[in-house]
């Protein structure tokens, strides 16, 4: 750099909000969804509208057509919204009563439009409209002209099939994917940001890599997990076993399915059956009487009565039952998503079973524990959300408002003594209790649930449970429900995704690969890496045969954290030629040097 170069500017980070986030981009992508659906039936008259909402990152409209959208119908549909929005058109309001509604609706012809209005249950029916040239049922917001939308900041993104209502049983949709910024400027970083999404998406990793696979004759929604998958998802729960052991967790296991009455009493099968597998039935009176067999969806009424088993003293509380239990959710196809939406998975499921004395204390105990997990995965940028429920929306839960606010004082107190930034989620509460969730944004600033914590004074009572206290009599416990990791699943394809299949060291299934140059080296590479095994090291020889360089590019498309070059120079010196992939080349080491590295990333989580 020349002596007088001005130094170079630090590139300003653009923000991208989501719509929840903004009113001006809710109004500008509702529009933007309007504007679109105005074009597709300007090129397509037979297509039909059916709903159009926004999303966090842009819209959708569901058209029910007898054309099949391709990407060149998108790139016309976009050329004809960015001629409307040229048009400068006014957005108009107008209140109209339900049978004029009605009436309207009729004459175009749009049976979807005629379902959405009997579920609009308030009046006076509002309708959008461009200008007079298109119109459909909206609540808002919307900008006030179509030239307030700026089309360099507009894309088509996707097609994609739907079904109206979200019901496999009624008619197939197709679903354009849209979105909509204030500049050109977010637009270029929201799809570089999606290009670099595509790069670190698990599901092409995971392939990659050999972690898991899905196949069709088991179903979708439902991984197989391979050996190095396996060997991933067992560090895991080994990490945590260990943490919890050193904490006082007492391991349980539990079955898959139980009767549908455990279900009643906790009350998942009046507020959650929609998401649970259908009942099994012996015979169609059975079936009929609700007498049968479910899929578990949860693991905690198991806990429960592994708890309620005997009379519990005092003494024995605090109770921690630990289980890697796997859950069911009948998740629709449309929803599901890799190993971030799946149908049956693990939790990391515990039952902190209290006296109410020992709630603060076991309630900041469980979120160190949770702060200790994101440190060992090396998570760091998250938020604490109070997951409250709504009390606009009172039919969504059980229990009783006394318990509901005594849950949410407790959380409250916890967070506020811990001084930890949060905010409050209205609505995002469990039926049976509020949460303190752990929001966690990845690299691409996408966020994910991951730990939780839940204070429960529920259940305890639906079941009836208790324990003998000092004096000696009965009282209620209170139940906490934790898991640092949530889903182990969805936890893994976050890691590959935040990582770019860039394991740390103790964490990757294959920890060191040797590379031998000549077959005059394999014995050597084959003793040391039986060393290496025997002492719990995850190594591997490759026996190719290739060049040295194509054997390190092999390693390196694979992602191993260390290679080792072994020839003649290493095997009369008994050590290895390192080559970390975080590091480059460290030269020659000596074998045991190695193996002390690797046995010292192991215990403290970190990398060679």
């Amino acid at each position: 750099m020349a002596e007088n170069a001005a130094p170079e500017q630090a590139v300003a980070k653009i923000s991208l909000p989501k719509t929840s986030e903004s009113e001006n981009l809710k109004k500008i992508r509702h529009t933007t969804s309007h504007i679109m659906a105005m074009a597709v039936q300007k090129l397509f008259p037979k297509a039909q509208v059916t709903i159009g909402p926004w999303i966090e990152n842009g819209f959708y409209y569901d058209f029910d057509s007898p054309d099949a959208f391709t990407d060149k119908d998108l790139k016309s549909i976009r050329k004809e919204m960015i001629k409307i929005i040229n048009r400068k058109l006014p957005v108009v309001r107008e209140e109209v009563s339900r049978d004029e509604a009605k009436a309207r609706i009729t004459e175009l012809g749009e049976a979807y439009k005629l379902e959405i209005l009997d579920d609009i249950k308030t009046e006076p029916i509002t309708l959008y409209h461009l200008a007079d040239q298109w119109w459909d049922l909206c609540a808002g917001p919307h900008v006030e002209n179509t030239g307030d939308i700026n089309p360099k900041a507009i894309e088509l993104e996707s097609v994609a099939g739907a079904y109206w209502r979200g019901d496999e049983t009624k008619a197939q949709l197709q679903r354009i994917y849209g979105t909509a910024w204030e500049t050109p400027e977010q637009l270029a970083e929201h799809k570089r940001r999606k290009e670099e999404a595509m790069k670190r998406d698990h599901r092409k990793l995971g392939k990659e890599l050999g972690l898991f696979v899905f196949a069709d004759p088991v179903g979708p929604g439902l991984p197989l997990w391979t050996p190095k998958g396996t060997v991933l998802r067992s560090l895991l729960e080994d990490y945590l076993k260990r943490e919890q052991v050193a904490r006082g967790y007492l391991p349980v296991v539990t079955p898959h399915i139980a009767r549908v009455d455990l279900f009643k009493q906790s009350g998942h099968w009046q507020k959650y059956s929609e998401d649970m597998f259908p009942m099994m039935a012996e015979n169609q009176e059975d079936k009929a009487a609700e007498i049968g067999f479910v899929m578990k969806p949860m693991n905690c009424p198991f806990h429960i009565q592994i708890y309620k088993s005997e009379l519990r003293s005092y003494r024995e509380l605090p109770m921690r039952l630990a289980e890697f239990g796997t859950v069911y959710r009948y998740e629709q196809s449309g929803e599901l998503g890799g190993l971030t939406r799946v149908r049956g998975f693990t939790v990391d499921d515990s039952h902190l079973f209290v006296t109410p004395d020992q709630l603060e204390a076991e309630f900041l105990n469980v979120v160190e524990l949770i702060l200790s997990v994101f440190k060992a995965l090396q998570l760091k940028n998250f938020r604490a959300r109070l997951s409250f429920r709504d009390p606009a929306n009172p039919d969504k839960y059980i229990g009783s408002d006394e318990a509901w606010e005594k849950a949410q004082n407790a959380i409250r107190n916890a967070v506020q003594q811990l001084g930890m930034e949060h905010f409050e989620g209205i609505g995002e509460a469990a039926f049976y209790g509020p949460k303190l969730d752990f929001i966690f944004q990845d690299a691409l600033e996408r966020e994910w649930q991951l730990g939780t914590v839940q204070v429960d004074y529920i259940l305890p009572e639906r079941f009836d449970l208790e324990y003998v206290s000092e004096d000696g009599s009965r009282q209620r416990p209170v139940m906490l429900h934790r898991a640092p990791f949530g889903s182990l699943e969805r936890l893994i394809g976050i890691l590959i995704e935040e990582y770019a299949g860039d394991f740390p060291t103790w964490l990757a299934p294959v920890q060191i690969r040797l590379l031998p140059v000549g077959v005059d080296f394999i014995d050597y590479a084959k003793d040391a890496v039986a060393k290496m095994q025997a002492l719990g090291i995850r190594a591997e020889v490759d026996l190719g045969g290739d060049r040295l360089g194509k054997l390190i590019r092999n390693a390196e498309k694979a992602k191993i954290p260390v290679m080792a070059v072994v020839g003649a120079k290493e095997v009369e010196a008994n050590s290895l030629s390192v080559r970390t992939r975080a590091e480059g080349e460290l030269g020659a080491l000596p074998l045991d040097t190695v193996i002390e590295r690797l046995q010292k990333a192991n215990a403290s989580q970190g990398n060679f």
